[in-house]
């Protein structure tokens, strides 16, 4: 094509689909006309003319071999247009790729993948949304944007410390969903070289106050304690241990005691035929003798720890030291081995055995409230009794004064009807209720 420099502004034919098309002396280009099988005549620029090497732009001989590979394609049936949109939009797509695999994981995406993942297993969709509300309120703002991977204990202090006093209830629950999210992506394989959630869930515990102690301080507290409608469950799987601790915490359940109360129990303190535990004034919290009134289940117990009783001052619970009665250790460690954490259906990790309003595991002190329930909402109890039962002083120092009966005779029938109640089969726990009546509690 002789003379391309001085050719006027028009299109200019080269043969087999390759034009010239000039603009100006200056604005040259080359096109590629073609028309696809079964489609319209299209045209595709192959960039502008070059006069001369070195020079920038295309040469003649350039862009008739371009032209040449272009008709081949068409031979192929393959559009040279499209296909150089799908080629473009391809490196564009792995660009992209490339950039997120090079960029770390924020702990929001590995949040929001894991709920993906785990939402479909969730039945209650309110889980779901408090899960995404409290990620976002109170995680994204202050770690969302940080690689997962270098998440350690520092940074999820920074997300609880603000709640942790005001809110305790709710910043235990973002503490369990964040290291919910680090959890993920451990086994993910996306946090390598991170701390594990269990370590950092320790280093949290030493660092901040204990959350039961804040909640009990904002008004939620009580000792956390079992269900009454699981107490049959829960004593069926107690039973099947043969540990001295074990039958120690069956006893403290059946009687309604507190844990300094049952551990320090002695055999001289215990009438057998009389089904009758005096517990002396130095050992009650109020410092009055206080006396227990013994279910058939409770004299089980006792019976069965006879076997290994020494004299009439030996405890009823020995430890390990002879003469010596168990720790409160003792029945700490063996709500901790019954009492492992898993992972429900809506994501929220919990215990076997936990406070129904708290979501904290259960404790031994806390089976007197899981006692004081039943009384309440499954029998016809009086006030009175009930609060004798947990030896508990009720109304002025007059009224006191003039209360001389420990109602012992009340309370032996609401016992009883304990025992038989934490006896009930864990398929029958909730349907079968034995009502304590206001006429029976007089007898």
């Amino acid at each position: 094509m002789a003379g391309i420099k001085a050719k006027p502004p028009g299109r200019y034919g080269d043969g087999n689909g390759l034009y010239l098309l000039v603009r100006s002396a200056e604005v040259r280009f080359w096109l590629f006309r073609y028309t696809p099988p079964g489609g319209k005549m299209r045209e595709m620029g192959l960039g502008p003319v070059a006069l001369e090497e070195g020079k920038a732009g295309v040469l003649l001989k350039d862009a008739r071999k371009r032209a040449a590979e272009l008709r081949n394609m068409l031979g192929r049936g393959i559009d040279p247009i499209d296909a150089e949109r799908e080629a473009e939009r391809a490196a564009v797509e792995a660009a992209k790729a490339a950039a997120a695999a090079a960029a770390p994981t924020t702990f929001r995406t590995v949040a929001e993948e894991m709920l993906v993942e785990k939402e479909a297993g969730w039945s209650n969709p309110k889980h779901r949304q408090q899960w995404r509300n409290t990620l976002a309120t109170y995680a994204y703002p202050v770690i969302g944007a940080l690689p997962v991977d270098t998440l350690g204990a520092a940074d999820v202090l920074r997300v609880l410390r603000p709640i942790w006093h005001e809110k305790p209830e709710t910043a235990s629950r973002v503490k369990m969903r964040v290291l919910a999210v680090l959890r993920y992506a451990k086994a993910a394989g996306k946090r390598p070289n991170g701390a594990s959630a269990a370590e950092i869930g320790e280093a949290l515990q030493a660092l901040l106050p204990s959350s039961a102690a804040l909640k009990q301080a904002a008004g939620s507290g009580h000792h956390p304690a079992l269900p009454w409608a699981q107490m049959g469950a829960f004593l069926a799987v107690l039973r099947q241990r043969d540990a001295t601790a074990a039958r120690a915490l069956e006893f403290l359940i059946l009687t309604a005691t507190r844990t300094q109360e049952t551990l320090g129990a002695r055999w001289q303190e215990i009438d057998l035929a009389g089904r009758l535990w005096t517990i002396p004034a130095e050992r009650m919290k109020r410092r009055r003798q206080h006396r227990v009134p013994l279910s058939a289940a409770a004299v089980a117990v006792l019976e069965g720890m006879q076997e290994r009783a020494g004299g009439k001052g030996s405890p009823v619970f020995p430890g390990d030291k002879p003469g010596e009665p168990l720790s409160q250790m003792a029945l700490l460690m063996l709500l901790r081995r019954m009492n492992s954490a898993e992972e429900g259906e809506d994501g929220e990790r919990r215990h076997r055995w936990q406070d129904a309003t708290t979501g904290d595991p259960i404790t031994a002190h806390g089976f007197r409230s899981t006692f004081r329930d039943w009384a309440g909402e499954a029998t016809s109890t009086p006030h009175a009794v009930m609060e004798a039962a947990l030896a508990h002083t009720l109304g002025s120092k007059a009224e006191v004064a003039y209360a001389r009966s420990d109602l012992l005779p009340k309370r032996r029938v609401l016992m009883e009807a304990w025992g038989e109640y934490c006896a009930k089969t864990p398929a029958a726990v909730v349907a079968l209720h034995k009502p304590v009546t206001e006429s029976a509690a007089a007898g």
